[in-house]
């Protein structure tokens, strides 16, 4: 958990550089070498690695627009989700989807940048699964200000009522983009939600990659066991702002100075103290997390662009050329 979770910071800093290069002084947002939108998730690792550790490749996992710590946790391959970010022809979707779609079948990856989209089809994993008689399970990752949102109410519902092997994993970073939680929410965490729904609802009150690793590991085996979904929200901090060039204008100082404080990482490691793992064990984990990062944007950086015809590939369907038969007997 310790070397995902210094992987998923130091990739998102490193991002961070990289994503800036030639967008300031003046912000440009389809300027540099990582164009369009870029939300970092530094401040939530200890969610994805705390979750994702009692997973398997054959487990579905789907994340918001936030995914990156998630994706690194379940063993998304780094360098050609670098390439995708990068927008390069041999990343996850070809340089087309950028960072917030990315997709890695071989370990059942998905995620979006639509807010609460992951959750149905986790459910439906989940559906999929069980009907197939196998104990694989699905994990769906979302902000809590996704909560409101009906498609996540509706999952839940459908969840509970077929005992889906699904676990929902909420993570609070107290902002909903630039809206602090209880302005938009009416509840008091996430976790309440599973009350109207007949299912188990926990809450990890800190950034504590232990105490969600505890609960995950229940929520988990209880969905792989075949005694149904759980809703888990998880306390996290976000230690940067919704989205790169986000001026945070909204954000009081105290509260971008107690997230900067509240480190999961360095409570990770004073917990590995704590059970007798050695000063240069811990710093070998993150030399060896830093060397994975900075090979992957390395080497992303030197993959070929797409060419631009390439853009009529890989869509849903391409009309027909000028002239050439239609689809309904030769009705254009």
């Amino acid at each position: 958990m310790y070397e995902n979770m210094v992987t998923a910071r130091h990739y998102e800093e490193r991002l961070q550089e990289e994503y800036l290069e030639g967008k300031q002084p003046a912000f440009d947002i389809s300027a540099g070498p990582i164009p369009g939108e870029l939300h970092l998730a530094a401040g939530h690792e200890a969610s994805g690695a705390g979750v994702c550790i009692h997973l398997r490749d054959d487990d579905t996992v789907t994340a918001p627009h936030r995914p990156h710590h998630v994706a690194i946790a379940k063993g998304v391959d780094l360098k050609r989700m670098t390439a995708e970010i990068f927008g390069r022809e041999t990343g996850l979707c070809r340089g087309k989807g950028g960072h917030m779609h990315l997709f890695d079948p071989e370990v059942n990856f998905a995620c979006s940048g639509i807010i609460a989209q992951g959750v149905p089809p986790a459910v439906g994993a989940a559906m999929a699964a069980k009907k197939r008689n196998t104990d694989a399970v699905a994990v769906a990752f979302l902000g809590e200000g996704a909560i409101d949102q009906g498609g996540f109410l509706e999952s839940l519902n459908l969840a509970s009522v077929h005992d889906l092997p699904v676990v929902f994993v909420v993570e609070d970073n107290d902002w909903a983009i630039s809206m602090p939680k209880d302005r938009v929410t009416d509840v008091e965490n996430g976790a309440q939600r599973a009350d109207g729904f007949d299912l188990p609802g926990v809450r990890v009150d800190s950034d504590d990659a232990l105490a969600v690793y505890d609960s995950a590991r229940e929520a988990v085996g209880r969905a792989r066991d075949g005694n149904g979904p759980t809703l888990l929200e998880v306390q996290v901090h976000r230690r940067m702002g919704h989205f790169m060039g986000d001026a945070e204008g909204y954000r009081p100082d105290e509260d971008v100075d107690r997230a900067t404080h509240r480190d999961s990482i360095t409570r990770l490691e004073a917990d590995l103290a704590k059970y007798g793992v050695a000063d240069e064990d811990v710093a070998e984990l993150r030399s060896r997390a830093e060397e994975r990062v900075e090979e992957a944007i390395e080497w992303a950086k030197d993959q070929p662009e797409p060419e631009p015809e390439t853009a009529y590939e890989d869509v849903f369907t391409n009309p027909p050329a000028q002239g050439d038969a239609g689809v309904r007997g030769g009705e254009q």
